[in-house]
């Protein structure tokens, strides 16, 4: 398949272009455009709290203009550590603002992951939640810290809920003590300090880099992915000609997607500023606050993953609610079945596709049409301006039409590389193709089929989970001598983490003190659900552990009911 073969195309509804013209402008002009155009439309909806696209704005220049008198500059490093909240919103846009790089990091992790990541980035400020404080202070003598900028979810919630929040920290004694002072800012009091001085954004190409969006690899170290203004900007401009029936200043969209994770980052809080579209935000996916949402706000488009939908339809009480606002969801971060699509579809009367994309590439590519053809199984068809080849895994060869081989992609959403990792980055982006390390075929009309995922990767509940890096933890336990980690099937995360443990001689413990080992180290989404414990691992003539026969091994074992739970 050359690179001009775009058979694909051939199948874009009209109102698809097939290469769009993408302005040269910060991601920021989005807000911009958002508050000239619809000043007094809700931007946020927060769990009762409401702030107009006016409103929104001034909070970002204020926050801007406190992070520029604290002295952050042009190029620096500076992390968000929040779930889904309007402090998340006003900290991504003020520090895009006065030309910082976003570094998102997952409330979630660990002393050891955050510690990682912030030493890699070598960030010198992070805005946080209360709740997580005490990890970034126990870390921050090893890192390039100067400024913890700390925000509690009742800052931004409306009253009485603001005021039952701290009467409720009070009565049961879970009141934070935060030693507030030259190095540790209140988020709120530095905004209400600070003047909304509008504020042009530090921009001096496309090539300017917004964001670090940390991406786990088999070497078990996360790394930074480069991402452009250009990038994110192009990302939402497709997704604003893919979902082509939501017109700006019109849509309601639901963030229950974090955007800590790229994919809630582009295709809620981005896509809404380009869209002019009201965001409900989520802090945490729960599926009764989420129907409740949906009845009471009527959102018209719904993000997600697969695990979100299959909460939803299978919630004993889903009848009790209105979902017939919902019109088009696209999912991702994992495979979605059929019969999760078919449900949902039948019970909101929405419709509810499959797309794909990956942190280097801002994330989507490809995603089937939503009011056109749908071949269910496929990731659909790739986005305008968006090349793909499939080629030989080991040659790198162009295959031929209706070949299997390794999916990569070429376009303007295309990663600019790894953070200070050159080597890493050689290894897959040449001349502008990404290799993606999936196993795609592509059928005659250009739909794209994953025979076999990216080497290892788990996915469960969306999250990509990288067996190494829990391998490396379970080896740090003085009891193991070998550990392999896979994932195996599982209803409602699609998969989970399964620990194939080996003891050193005379040496055994229980799979709770593994447990326990493993969430002093490991986010939870991480830690193994499932353990066995062999006295050897299957391995290859060179001694590598065969990964794919425990997991055949597991699954029969799972379907026997034999594994240790």
């Amino acid at each position: 398949m050359s690179v001009t073969e775009k058979i694909w195309v051939r199948h874009y509804p009209p109102s698809i272009p097939e290469t769009l013209e993408y302005p040269d402008v910060p991601l920021t002009q989005f807000l911009l455009d958002a508050v000239k155009d619809f000043p007094d439309r809700d931007a946020i909806l927060f769990l009762g709290k409401r702030m107009t696209f006016k409103e929104l704005q001034l909070e970002v220049f204020r926050f801007a203009n406190a992070l520029k008198d604290l002295g952050v500059q042009k190029g620096e490093r500076v992390g968000i550590m929040l779930p889904n909240c309007p402090q998340s919103v006003i900290a991504y846009y003020a520090i895009l603002f006065v030309g910082g790089i976003v570094v998102q990091i997952n409330p979630l992790y660990m002393e050891r992951e955050l510690e990682h990541q912030l030493v890699d980035s070598g960030a010198e400020t992070i805005i946080s939640l209360d709740l997580v404080y005490q990890k970034i202070a126990n870390v921050q003598e090893n890192t390039r810290l100067k400024r913890i900028i700390v925000t509690s979810m009742k800052d931004y919630l409306p009253f009485p809920k603001n005021w039952l929040y701290s009467l409720k920290e009070i009565i049961e004694g879970t009141k934070l003590k935060i030693p507030y002072g030259e190095k540790v800012r209140s988020f709120v009091q530095l905004i209400s300090k600070a003047l909304p001085t509008p504020l042009e954004a530090s921009y001096e190409s496309g090539d300017d880099i917004a964001l670090l969006q940390y991406t786990g690899g088999t070497t078990g170290l996360a790394k930074g992915t480069m991402l452009t203004h250009r990038n994110l900007v192009v990302n939402c401009c497709q997704a604003a000609a893919w979902i082509y029936k939501a017109k700006r200043g019109q849509d309601t969209i639901l963030g229950a997607l974090p955007f800590f994770h790229v994919y809630g980052m582009t295709v809620v809080m981005n896509f809404a500023m380009r869209m002019a579209a009201t965001m409900i935000l989520i802090p945490k996916f729960d599926r009764d606050l989420v129907l409740k949402m949906i009845s009471t706000h009527h959102p018209t488009l719904f993000p997600g993953a697969p695990t979100m939908y299959v909460g939803l339809i299978n919630h004993p009480e889903i009848h009790r609610y209105n979902l017939s606002s919902i019109q088009a969801c696209l999912s991702g971060s994992a495979p979605l079945p059929l019969e999760v699509q078919e449900k949902f579809e039948e019970l909101t009367g929405g419709l509810l596709v499959e797309g794909y994309g990956l942190t280097e590439t801002s994330p989507v590519t490809h995603a089937n049409l939503i009011w056109d053809r749908v071949k269910s199984g496929t990731i659909g068809l790739p986005w305008p301006d968006t090349d793909c080849r499939i080629v030989d895994p080991e040659t790198g060869e162009v295959l031929p039409d209706g070949s299997v081989g390794e999916l990569q992609i070429k376009g303007p959403q295309v990663m600019k590389g790894y953070w200070n990792r050159p080597e890493e980055t050689e290894k897959v982006l040449k001349d502008g193709w990404f290799s993606t390390g999936d196993i795609v075929r592509m059928d005659e009309d250009g739909y794209f089929y994953i025979m076999d995922r990216k080497k290892d990767v788990i996915i469960a509940g969306g999250f990509n989970i990288y067996p190494r890096e829990v391998e490396e933890v379970l080896f740090e336990h003085p009891a193991i001598q070998e550990a392999a980690v896979v994932g195996v099937p599982d209803p409602y995360r699609g998969e989970t983490v399964m620990a194939f443990v080996v003891f050193k001689q005379g040496k055994q413990v229980a799979k709770e003190e593994l447990e326990k080992f493993c969430r002093e180290k490991l986010a939870s989404y991480k830690i193994p659900r499932l353990y066995e414990f062999r006295d050897e691992l299957p391995k290859t003539a060179v001694g590598k552990i065969l990964r794919r026969v425990l997991q055949e091994e597991a699954k029969e074992t799972l379907s026997a009911s034999k594994v240790e739970t």
